[in-house]
């Protein structure tokens, strides 16, 4: 690239060509994507400057993004940041990276705390098991007036990205993130609802996945153990006994298994019902369990 003038138009070209013969997905699009974060631009504003050239720094910069996302690293990671919910999370490679079905269980999650606002319950309190970047947790903060959460990861490395997080979007004040293993750190202690994206593809199915996916992001997040289920078994143990009355435990679940999901919450007696919800691919993704 040295004797080369590299104006947008040509590093778009360039770039969408050597993407696409190294198998990228949509080669274009992240093309755009990467040199947009670059010059700190949107995507509009390379349309209209074609014949812009880039500084030495820009392009060196940029050289680096395709360099590691031509190995299939996710974007999410190249540029350290993914958007959920509206809002923007950073991520790091000891994090699973925010995807769009896991906004159904935060949009299921709002529309219950808000329906128990309304009926006049106050305090509200949510726990986030597993919590990762918090992208479930503070996303439900922010779209709820009054809500605090407790959101535990068994990583401290993770720990510390959630709080970051919190801190980016000014709801520290709002959520204590712990260390433990799922809700050990906090037993105890009573809520009004309970969320978990827990681990949930079978442990055979890890070397089906994306390279994007199997070979960056951890499969501490990602192995649900033999079926897929080990997490939700391991959940619904205890975890039901934490909720207030009228509470309710709603989790994300895999392809094919909101049946045998819901069936495990169903065993424990806190539990009188269950329901589920799809995602935009009409694919059952939440599984939600109500007390009393």
């Amino acid at each position: 690239m040295a004797d080369v003038v590299w104006t947008i138009q040509r590093l778009l070209t360039w770039t969408t060509d050597f993407f696409g013969e190294r198998g990228i997905e949509n080669p274009r699009l992240d093309a755009e994507v990467l040199l947009s974060a670059v010059l700190g631009r949107d995507r509009m504003y390379l349309y209209v400057h074609f014949d812009e050239p880039l500084e030495a720094e820009e392009l060196a910069r940029f050289r680096a993004y395709v360099k590691d996302r031509a190995a299939h690293m996710p974007l999410a990671y190249v540029l350290g940041t993914r958007e959920f919910m509206g809002l923007d999370f950073r991520v790091t490679r000891d994090t699973l990276i925010p995807r769009p079905d896991t906004e159904v269980l935060v949009e299921c999650a709002v529309d219950f705390l808000r329906t128990r606002a309304s009926a006049g319950a106050g305090d509200l309190c949510i726990a986030d098991i597993g919590t990762g970047t918090g992208a479930i947790a503070l996303s439900v903060l922010h779209y709820t007036e009054g809500t605090h959460a407790d959101a535990v990861d068994i990583s401290s490395a993770v720990a510390a990205v959630a709080r970051e997080n919190a801190e980016r979007l000014g709801l520290a004040e709002r959520i204590d993130v712990h260390v433990g293993d799922l809700a050990a750190p906090l037993m105890g202690r009573m809520y009004d609802m309970i969320l978990s994206n827990p681990p949930y593809i079978p442990t055979a199915d890890i070397g089906t996945l994306m390279p994007e996916v199997r070979s960056y992001e951890p499969h501490l997040a990602l192995d649900g153990g033999a079926d897929g289920l080990d997490f939700y078994r391991r959940l619904m143990v205890n975890i039901p006994a934490m909720l207030r009355d009228g509470g309710a435990i709603a989790v994300e679940v895999g392809i094919g298994e909101a049946h045998d999901v819901a069936a495990l919450m169903e065993t424990h007696p806190r539990i009188v019902r269950t329901e589920t919800m799809r995602d935009l691919g009409g694919i059952e993704r939440v599984v939600m369990g109500h007390t009393e």
